[in-house]
């Protein structure tokens, strides 16, 4: 985990990675979870017989599973001493570029692209998250995740 004393002192590093998460495991209860939180139970995720026979060769996490875990790989990468909270404002962009494998590992590499202040003793921040499957060739998701944080 990195840890930055200030919002100046981490938006110093746009342009640059910054961190790296920790590993996350993508457990078929974690799927199932999420299907039981979205109403999205198509067999591609939750049907591990019939996902066994199916193009993947197995079941699959959903896309906006992988992309919501973006909180949970800031938390894991990065911490700013002097701040009172965080608020994610949105997403630019998002690519789901490969399948997540139940029982696959994922983790993020984290870009900071831009850091403006905003109103409130804040920073408006875009970050570049690729979103890697261990031992997979390219990234499960790129996103550009818009986040405010406030010191």
């Amino acid at each position: 985990m990195k840890i930055f004393q200030t919002l100046a002192e981490l938006s110093a590093l746009v342009g640059q990675e910054v961190a790296l998460s920790d590993w996350v495991v993508i457990s078929q209860e974690r799927v199932d979870q999420f299907a039981q939180a979205t109403g999205d139970h198509q067999w591609i995720h939750v049907d591990v017989p019939r996902a066994q026979a199916g193009p993947f060769g197995g079941t699959i996490a959903h896309g906006f599973l992988t992309l919501s875990l973006i909180p949970l790989f800031f938390a894991s990468a990065i911490d700013v001493m002097d701040t009172r909270m965080g608020v994610n404002y949105g997403l630019n962009r998002v690519r789901f570029l490969a399948p997540v494998r139940v029982g696959s590992r994922l983790r993020a590499r984290l870009k900071l692209l831009t850091s403006e202040p905003i109103e409130g003793n804040g920073f408006q921040m875009v970050w570049e998250v690729t979103v890697e499957q261990e031992g997979a060739s390219k990234p499960a998701c790129v996103a550009e995740s818009i986040v405010r944080r406030y010191a």
